[in-house]
């Protein structure tokens, strides 16, 4: 019962959004890079700080340092996708930010290496989570999947409060239903990105410290070896990484090839929970078991990924 009252809460904070947000013109415009052609409300993606902010007050605002750096990562990119503010400003928070997890998560207390691990592998992950966000769906589906992973384990751990997980995700619920479209209502916007990323990270890093075991890492792969692909491939055109661009293989697919990009999304979101369950099952055998497993699944995706991008742009994208 007291799910189905945060979802409604959550739904009514997300219209509420929507009026202010048509009320200030907070809207994404269409252009060459964009996968969409009409304009929509930017920053429906909030509603995921909402689901957090409302575990927050209810819990007796436990894990402080965490949403202080949720509310600043949340805030600055609010404020981006309205005013479009200064890399040297969002890095700057997000680096702070970033510190208040790890003092959340007591990194502090450990080897200086685990703190400098952490930060690299954060900040990445971040950036690559709003990247990503290029079509309708993938932000909702893929947090969801991997939100329920954390969940699954989470029931048997116990490693972060289940209702922190439940109640963001009743937001990625709630922005689903306005996103999952052929047109959207919403899109999630850097707000929405950056704060979904930063609430999965720090669970999973909450995961990662309490059992040693770096396997659930892959708990992001599908995302992580399409940036990094990406990225590589990027630099080898000589290409600006930082400027948007439509390069992703989701991007790709949806765009060029014209596979439908609901349906994309949720194959992302698919594959990634298939791999996510057997990533559950091995995290329980020997640690050479674990190493081989990632290795084998790293190549092998890879290798699948790479032919399935080349094969794709030889014959759907025009040089």
């Amino acid at each position: 019962m007291i799910y189905l009252i945060i979802l409604i809460v959550l739904l009514v904070l997300e219209l509420l959004y929507f009026k202010v947000a048509d009320r200030f013109n907070i809207i994404d415009k269409p252009n060459q890079r964009s996968s969409h052609t009409a304009i929509t409300l930017r920053g429906g993606g909030i509603v995921f700080y909402f689901g957090a902010l409302v575990y927050f007050i209810t819990s007796g605002f436990q894990y402080p340092w965490f949403f202080l750096g949720l509310t600043m990562m949340t805030l600055i990119s609010f404020l981006d996708d309205v005013f479009t503010l200064s890399n040297k400003i969002r890095l700057l928070v997000h680096f702070s930010s970033v510190l208040l997890m790890a003092y959340q998560m007591n990194l502090f207390e450990m080897p200086w290496y685990y703190l400098l691990i952490t930060f690299i592998i954060s900040v990445g992950v971040i950036n690559a989570y709003n990247f990503m966000d290029g079509i309708n769906g993938i932000t909702a589906c893929y947090s969801l999947a991997v939100g329920g992973l954390l969940m699954i384990v989470n029931h048997e751990r116990a490693f972060i409060a289940q209702d922190l997980l439940a109640y963001t995700l009743l937001g990625v619920l709630v922005f689903t239903f306005f996103n999952f479209r052929t047109k959207a209502k919403c899109f999630a916007g850097d707000v929405g990105a950056v704060a979904i990323a930063y609430i999965l990270l720090f669970a999973l890093g909450t995961l990662i410290i309490s059992t040693g075991n770096l396997i659930y890492i892959l708990f992001l792969s599908v995302y992580g070896i399409d940036a990094v692909w990406t990225i590589v491939r990027r630099l080898y055109l000589k290409e600006n990484i930082f400027e948007a661009h439509r390069s992703h293989l989701y991007q790709f697919l949806g765009n060029e090839a014209g596979v439908n990009k609901l349906l994309v999304s949720f194959l992302y979101a698919i594959i990634q929970v298939i791999i996510g369950l057997f990533v559950i099952e091995i995290s329980n055998l020997t640690v050479t078991v674990q190493i081989l497993f990632a290795i084998i699944l790293i190549i092998t995706f890879s290798i699948f990924y790479l032919v399935l991008k080349t094969f794709v742009i030889k014959k759907y994208v025009k040089i």
